[in-house]
Formats: structure tokens, C-alpha cells, sequence
């Protein structure tokens, strides 16, 4: 067996199963589910639509940089999305089955492990995809904190010098906290001067509270600070939080050619290319914006009607995107947890599962992760009874 098996933890939600194991919640009302950031709304039909029609190509292989329709379909999404984002379909972009296939191996591509002290920095809490993917890849995490505003510079050069591959979550799971645009801005010339990729998870970046003000994106920070060419800048989206799409396992990663060449050409062996049905699904999706502006008018009356309730009882603020709450507990998280579904029927996820513990403790301890995916009736409900849980009354 390889031996960096045994260096993975357990994913957090085995360690929630295992807390609760024995909890049985109250039997007179449903359980409510906030521990899982598994979108709830409906999928766009026209996906749907697009899907059923293109059965037909199950009976051919598909390419592993997929169809150049599909590129075409990505890149002028990416256009119209990020200001100065013209990237070349056919050379910056490669479809993939969704984010959580390519920032796992992103790192088996890009890692050098016969370097001395291969290592990735990744955020402190984060998604666990990240840490396997370093050890797998033979690399040493090195964990920055993430909380409202990630301090880069706190890093010590020596670390930066190992660094190979950087994570960033923008907006951040699970704090919702964007990178601005002179953060990210910062960071490629860092990558620059120390000479490491950049990977940044961006699947949240369609859920925002206002209109006129999308988060900024890597690539778009890239151009603006005249890297047209976005060296050592690979961003990552899906359509699972954008379009409700979670099942279609369909997204992208774009922006520096010689990087996607060397993903294109694992990819190849992996054997991971999209079936041609999800593929047409996927051109429906990134080619309409109705359904988007849809779904992040229902999150923004999802977190007025939550915050409203829980005014007062949890230190919680609004996140600036994503569909996340990231209150701190009164109590010690996972008694938090576990004792809120056995009175109330309300699961969540302890903080500390999302993060590790370093020498300034674990960012994650004494919060707890709540995603608010259900439909608005289901996340009114589950706020009354964690207020009522909190204040006892």
C-alpha cells in the first residue's frame, strides 16, 4: 500500500457520524440538516434539458480536454464574469468532473517531491481536499490562519521558499471571507519571486449578497496587474454551488498554459474525461445567468431571515459570499453540536473538524460550520430552535 495513506485524517463528516453516533434526536420533529454544503434549490431545466438531449454521446468516447464547444462555452463565461479574463479555450482552459477531482490532483501534477521539503501551504480551516493532496502528492502541509483576513505576510520566507503550490479559498469555506483584489494581487508576485503555483478554489464566487459588487477572481487580479498570460495562476469553478449542480460533477480549471498543458497531459492517464451528455449540460449552464441571479436572490432572504433570528444569541456575522455561517459557540463546539441535535434536532459541524491544530491553536475550535442549503421555511425553522437552544428559552 502507499505508504501516505496512513498520513490522511479522517473527512470531517466521519468524525461528525462518530460524535453522534449514539444521539438519538427528538422524534416529534424532522431533523434538519445544516452540517453539508450539498445545494438544495432545483437545478436549472435548462441543464437538465441539455443533458437528456445529448444522450446519444454515450456511445463514444469522450476527450479528456473535453469538446471545444465546451471550452468556447467557459471562455466566454470567464469574459463576461471576470474583467480581463480573456483566456484562450484551447490552451488555458480544461474541463473537469467537478472542483474536488482537480484540486486533488492538481497537486500530484504540479508537486516535485524529490525537492527538499516539498511543501504546500493551504488555509487553516479549510477543505480537506487540500491536506490529502499534499501528503499524497508526498508534500508537507503548512497551514496559514483564514480567518477574516488571511495574513499572508505573518508566513516566514523559508516556508515560501519550499512552497510549491498555494491554496486559496475565495470566497473562503467555511468563512466566506473574499480576497480583495490587492491581496491577490500580492500573492502572484509572490508566487513570482518564489516561484510556486497558485490554486485557487472559486466555486463560491457566484454566491454574493450584492449585485453590483462580484467577488474579485484570480485571474482577473492577474490581468489587471499585466499578467495577461496568468503565470502560476490556475482558478477552479463548478457549477455545483452556481447552478444547484452538485450531481453533474462539472467544472473547469483555467489560466496558465503550461500548467494546464501538464494537467491535460495526467489527466490523459487518470482517465477522467467528461461524459459528452454532462458536457452539454455544462454549455446550458455557464451560457445563462437568469438561474444564478435566481438562486443568489434566495440565499441573500435565507441569511436576512437567519441572521435576523439569531440576533443576539451567536457572535455571527454575514459572510461577504458563499452560503455559509461561521458562528462562534458559547460552548465548546462539538458539545455545541452534539447537544444541539439531541434537544433540538438541528445538525452542524464542529469548527475544529475544518481545521488543524498548530502552534496558535485550531481556528476552527469553539465555531461551528452551518450551511444554509435547505429551503427558507427549513432554515426559519432550524434558526428558532438554535435560538431557542441557545438562550433557553
Amino acid at each position: 500500500m502507499n505508504p501516505d495513506l496512513d498520513r490522511l485524517q479522517p473527512y470531517p463528516f466521519e468524525r461528525l457520524a462518530a460524535l453522534n453516533a449514539d444521539v438519538e434526536p427528538p422524534a416529534d420533529r424532522p431533523t434538519l440538516a445544516l452540517s453539508i454544503g450539498e445545494p438544495q434549490h432545483a437545478p436549472p431545466a435548462l441543464a437538465a434539458e441539455a443533458l437528456t438531449g445529448a444522450l446519444d454521446g454515450l456511445a463514444r468516447y469522450p476527450a479528456s480536454r473535453g469538446s471545444a464547444a465546451l471550452r468556447l462555452a467557459i471562455a466566454g463565461w470567464l469574459a463576461r464574469r471576470y474583467p480581463g479574463a480573456s483566456v484562450d479555450p484551447n490552451h488555458q482552459v480544461l474541463p473537469v468532473n467537478g472542483t474536488r477531482e482537480a484540486l486533488f490532483a492538481i497537486a500530484q501534477v504540479v508537486v516535485d517531491r524529490s525537492a527538499p521539503e516539498p511543501t504546500v501551504v493551504l488555509p487553516n480551516p479549510f477543505y480537506q481536499i487540500y491536506e490529502g493532496a499534499a501528503l499524497l502528492a508526498g508534500a508537507t502541509p503548512w497551514y496559514y490562519p483564514s480567518g477574516r483576513a488571511p495574513e499572508f505576510d505573518a508566513i516566514p520566507d523559508a516556508v515560501w521558499d519550499r512552497c510549491q503550490l498555494l491554496y486559496i479559498c475565495s470566497p473562503g469555506n467555511p468563512t466566506g471571507t473574499v480576497l480583495d483584489h490587492e491581496t491577490l494581487a500580492a500573492l502572484i508576485e509572490r508566487a513570482r519571486r518564489h516561484d510556486f503555483v497558485i490554486a485557487a478554489d472559486e466555486c463560491y464566487a457566484e454566491i454574493y449578497p450584492d449585485e453590483a459588487r462580484p467577488p474579485t477572481g484570480l485571474l482577473e487580479a492577474a490581468a489587471t496587474a499585466g499578467y495577461p498570460a496568468f503565470d502560476r495562476c490556475l482558478a477552479f469553478h463548478s457549477l455545483s454551488k452556481r447552478s444547484n449542480l452538485p450531481g453533474l460533477r462539472s467544472g473547469f480549471v483555467a489560466g496558465d498554459a503550461d500548467v494546464i498543458a501538464a494537467f491535460a497531459r495526467y489527466r490523459t492517464y487518470h482517465g477522467c474525461a467528461m461524459a459528452p451528455p454532462t458536457q452539454a449540460a455544462s454549455i446550458a449552464a455557464w451560457g445563462d445567468e437568469a438561474h444564478v441571479e435566481t438562486n443568489r436572490a434566495a440565499y441573500r432572504e435565507k441569511f436576512d431571515a437567519v441572521l435576523a433570528i439569531l440576533d443576539g444569541v451567536l457572535e455571527v456575522e454575514r459572510p461577504d459570499a458563499g452560503f455559509y455561517l461561521w458562528p462562534r459557540t458559547p460552548t465548546d463546539d462539538e458539545t455545541f453540536a452534539r447537544d444541539l441535535l439531541t434537544a433540538e434536532g438541528v445538525r452542524v459541524l464542529p469548527g475544529r473538524y475544518l481545521g488543524r491544530d498548530t502552534e496558535h491553536g485550531n481556528p476552527g475550535r469553539d465555531h461551528v460550520r452551518m450551511a444554509l442549503v435547505p429551503e427558507l421555511a427549513d432554515c426559519i425553522e432550524a434558526a428558532r430552535r438554535i435560538r431557542r437552544f441557545v438562550s433557553g428559552d
